[in-house]
């Protein structure tokens, strides 16, 4: 069984999350994604709309996504791999370059972002229209 191992805060669900999770799952047979909880969100100065609870019972049920675990640190990447061990870490590539360092542990592969869309335009457009 070939896993597969993402992050990210998952916020304000939209279709480039869909596609992202889908071409992850596509990689491998199963599909781990950990999601910044709150108080790591915190310390990176980020606010989500939805709590890490409300963000875990979403992803988990998203067909594509076998597994939901806290990312509560940067530093816990590796641990991760190893713990759950993982063949293929999956980041977007806005990210390009930035976990090479997992090359040592699994296979890295950064994939486009889906185009038109992110959580940062929708709050921008919400913020916006609301005025």
């Amino acid at each position: 069984m070939k896993k597969v191992l993402t992050y990210g805060t998952f916020d304000l669900l939209h279709w480039g999350h869909i596609n992202l999770l889908k071409r992850a799952k596509d990689l491998g047979d199963y599909l781990v994604v950990a999601i910044s909880t709150d108080e790591f969100n915190e310390l990176k100065n980020k606010k989500a709309y939805h709590s890490y609870e409300n963000r875990k019972v979403i992803l988990e049920a998203i067909r594509y996504v076998d597994e939901v675990i806290p990312e509560e640190h940067w530093e816990q990447k590796v641990d991760d791999v190893k713990n759950h061990d993982v063949d293929i870490f999956v980041m977007g590539d806005d990210w390009e370059g930035k976990f090479d360092f997992l090359k040592d542990h699994c296979e890295v592969i950064y994939l486009p972002r889906t185009a038109g869309i992110s959580t940062t335009k929708i709050k921008k457009e919400l913020l916006v229209s609301n005025g």
